[in-house]
C-alpha cells in the first residue's frame, strides 16, 4: 500500500521544515552579518563550513522530515537507517561546520560549560553515548518510548546530544579541547565500534521479532501516532506493518541491524582516513626540510 494514504503532513513534516529553515537563517546571520557584534574574535565563515552546515541540515530533513521518517515507524530497517545517519553521520559534519568562535561562545555559557567539559571527556563520552544507545534498544524501553510522543522526542534529543559529545574528541578543531592524539584517536574509533556491536548483534541474531511496535498491530498503530495525525489514522483501516513491508518481520529486523553495522563501519572507515591524513600532515610539518646542496664548481 502507498504511504500517500497518510497525507502530506505525515509525509513531509512542514513544521519541521520551517523550523530547520529558521535555524539555518539564524545560523548564517550569526556567522556572517552579526558575527563581529557577537564575538570580537570571530573569524569569517568559510565556504567549506557553509557547505557542511547546509549538508547537515538537508540530511537532517531527509532523515526526520521526509517520507523516510514515516517509513521509519513502519519498517525497522528504515528506523535503523535513520538512527545510523542521525547519530553517526550528521554530528561530525555539524561539528566541523560550526566556526570555532561560535563553539567557544556556546561552551563558555555558565549552564553549558561545566556539563560540556565533563561529558566530552573521551572515556565518559564514549561510555555515555553507547549506553544510551544500547538501553534504547532494549525491547521494553524501545516499545515504551516509541508509543509516547514526549518521551520519544526527549530520548531522540538526548541521543543526538550524546552523539555530539561522542564525536567531539575526534572532530573538534578547538586547540584547548584536543585530548586525543595519534594512536589514541584510532583506539577511540575502534572502541566505539566494539561498544556498538552488542546492540547490533542482539538485533541481527535474535530468533524472533523483538519489538511490539513493529510486530504487534495495536502497538504499531499507536506508534504511528507520533508522526501521523490522529484524525488521519481514524479514517484508515490498518492491519499491521506487513501492509507496506515486502520483508517478513524477522527479516526486516535483521536487515535493520545489518544496515546499522554497515553504515557504522563505513563512517568509521572515513573517520580513520580523516585522522590518518590529518596526523600525516601534522607530522610532515614538523620535519625540517633538507638543506639545499650547492653544486661543486
Amino acid at each position: 500500500m502507498s504511504l500517500e494514504i497518510f497525507g502530506f503532513r505525515a509525509l513531509w513534516s512542514p513544521f519541521f521544515f520551517i523550523s530547520l529553515v529558521i535555524v539555518s537563517v539564524l545560523f548564517f546571520l550569526a556567522a556572517t552579518k552579526y558575527r563581529e557584534k557577537l564575538s570580537r574574535d570571530s573569524e569569517a565563515l568559510s565556504n567549506k563550513q557553509a557547505m557542511l552546515f547546509i549538508t547537515s541540515i538537508v540530511t537532517l530533513y531527509i532523515i526526520k522530515g521526509s517520507p523516510i521518517d514515516l517509513l521509519g515507524h513502519i519498517m525497522f530497517s528504515a528506523h535503523m537507517t535513520q538512527m545510523a545517519i542521525l547519530y553517526l553521520v550528521i554530528p561530525p559534519i555539524l561539528i566541523l561546520a560550526i566556526p570555532k568562535w561560535m563553539w567557544r561562545s556556546i561552551v563558555s555559557l555558565k549552564i553549558v560549560g561545566p556539563v560540556f567539559n565533563l561529558m566530552t571527556k573521551p572515556l565518559i563520552a564514549l561510555i555515555v553515548f553507547n549506553a544510551v544507545f544500547s538501553i534504547y534498544h532494549i525491547p521494553l524501553v524501545f516499545d515504551y518510548v516509541k508509543t509516547d510522543m514526549w518521551l520519544h522526542a526527549i530520548y531522540t534529543v538526548l541521543l543526538f546530544v550524546t552523539s555530539i559529545f561522542m564525536w567531539w574528541p575526534l572532530m573538534n578543531n578547538l586547540e584547548e579541547y584536543q585530548e586525543l592524539y595519534g594512536v589514541k584517536r584510532i583506539g577511540y574509533v575502534f572502541a566505539n565500534g566494539i561498544l556498538l556491536t552488542p546492540a547490533c548483534a542482539l538485533i541481527i541474531f535474535a530468533d524472533t521479532p523483538m519489538y511490539n511496535t513493529f510486530s504487534n498491530p495495536a502497538a504499531w498503530a499507536q506508534a504511528l501516532e507520533l508522526c501521523v495525525p490522529a484524525s488521519t489514522l481514524q479514517g484508515i483501516t490498518l492491519s499491521g506493518p506487513e501492509m507496506f513491508n515486502w520483508l517478513t518481520l524477522h527479516e526486516d529486523q535483521r536487515t535493520g541491524g545489518v544496515i546499522m553495522k554497515i553504515i557504522q563501519e563505513v563512517v568509521f572507515g572515513f573517520v580513520l582516513a580523516y585522522i590518518f591524513f590529518g596526523w600525516y600532515k601534522s607530522e610532515g610539518e614538523k620535519v625540517d626540510p633538507l638543506p639545499e646542496v650547492q653544486p661543486a664548481e
